[in-house]
């Protein structure tokens, strides 16, 4: 803290010497309180109390049930809707909890502590489906589909194709204007929630001849006739979250469905996307966290040569190195996400959470794997489960290597 002389004094030299006026800023800036990363407001601080109670009662009793019947039970969908938890920053007046990017963080970072499969549907209906109506949708659009998406609606974030995944504007999904109606024909692959969504964003070239500028945003409801959801892929992890293809056969929309302007998808795509990177790394600190709070206590307990097994350096250093290193993709997911409430340019800060997120994810349930010895490597112990969920986060919304791809043409913009 300044003292009052010395205030005065760079007050006067302010006046005198312009030179100094960086200098007289700079003291006001040091004055000024600023909270750290991990500090919340009470909105904020309720729903990661809330959240985390919901994820222990609700959610993980039924974690092994629902990743071997490969679906999200009824009951937990009706859980997240009844908590406001899937329309977390829609405004109350379309019925929805009206509440901050942050704390769909930290739901998103809580379910996915017992159980990231559940974590999919929050992300993707928040930070994508959601976020994409609300900033960009018209008036009748924002009342025809918020409420139904707060309340009891499932969305879907439509963009991937089997010849589009990395290059994710090879577009060959088409929306051909016919009078007063879009006919949508192509075929959309690894679409999240579709299993179970009402309702799809999707993204289809409207005018081929102009390439990605010709790329445009639909709403389709699910019985629209001519779209067809395929059953869900058997996968690695995540396995209670439905992944499926999604099939448009001169599926008609009327024009008032078209989302946003006319030849703007690809700007959409990039720019949401950055938004559901920041979720994906609010998930994989989760499934980090979960599986540490999981092992550690079995370190604590677990006897070998008359001690139990935290207490010998080695592990205890390798303990150390993942809890740091967890809190270190924590404060960067959370700082993306900071900058998303300041309506700050987000690309590079959301590629570096979301890649070193899910990379720190990784590593840390394989090591607690290791951690936990031969139990570790069963089903009777949740370790191998954080482990397969957590590969996804190195692929889906980008995959490690295009983060890296993107965080280093922002270094290249920066220094050109």
């Amino acid at each position: 803290m300044y003292s009052s002389k010395l205030r005065s004094v760079v007050r006067h030299a302010d006046k005198k010497l312009p030179a100094t006026r960086s200098f007289y800023l700079h003291a006001l800036r040091l004055r000024q309180h600023t909270s750290p990363l991990t500090q919340f407001t009470d909105d904020e601080l309720m729903t990661k109390e809330m959240v985390a109670k919901l994820a222990k009662q609700e959610i993980a009793p039924l974690a092994r049930k629902m990743e071997k019947e490969g679906k999200i039970d009824d009951g937990v969908f009706r859980k997240l809707f009844e908590n406001g938890l899937m329309g977390i920053e829609i405004p109350t007046e379309y019925g929805g909890t009206g509440s901050s990017f942050m704390s769909t963080i930290l739901a998103i970072e809580e379910i996915a502590k017992v159980d990231a499969a559940v974590s999919v549907p929050l992300d993707i209906q928040n930070t994508l489906v959601n976020s994409l109506i609300l900033k960009i949708g018209t008036e009748e659009q924002k009342r025809r589909y918020l409420p139904r998406l707060a309340l009891n609606a499932v969305g879907s974030f439509c963009l991937t194709e089997s010849g589009s995944g990395s290059d994710a504007f090879s577009l060959k999904t088409t929306a051909k204007k016919k009078g007063a109606e879009y006919v949508i024909n192509g075929t959309k692959m690894w679409i999240s929630n579709s299993d179970v969504a009402q309702i799809f964003v999707i993204f289809a070239n409207a005018d081929p001849a102009a390439g990605r500028r010709g790329i445009t945003t639909f709403i389709v409801d699910r019985d629209t006739p001519g779209l067809t959801v395929n059953k869900p892929e058997d996968k690695m992890g995540i396995k209670a979250s439905g992944t499926c293809t999604v099939n448009f056969d001169n599926v008609k929309i009327p024009e008032e469905n078209l989302l946003g302007k006319f030849g703007h998808g690809y700007k959409y795509a990039a720019g949401f996307l950055n938004e559901g990177r920041v979720g994906i790394g609010a998930q994989m600190i989760g499934i980090a966290q979960g599986c540490l709070d999981a092992t550690i206590p079995y370190t604590l307990e677990r006897k070998q040569f008359g001690q139990d097994i935290f207490s010998f350096q080695s592990l205890q250093h390798q303990i150390a190195q993942a809890v740091t290193e967890l809190e270190c993709a924590r404060l960067l997911v959370y700082n993306a996400a900071r900058l998303v409430e300041a309506k700050r340019d987000i690309v590079k800060e959301a590629s570096m959470a979301k890649l070193f997120a899910s990379e720190t994810a990784c590593r840390i349930t394989a090591k607690c794997i290791d951690f936990m010895g031969g139990v570790g490597f069963t089903t009777d112990f949740p370790q191998e489960k954080y482990y397969r969920d957590a590969k996804i986060g190195t692929i889906y919304e980008g995959t490690s290597n295009m983060q890296l791809s993107t965080i280093a043409k922002c270094i290249r913009n920066q220094y050109s």
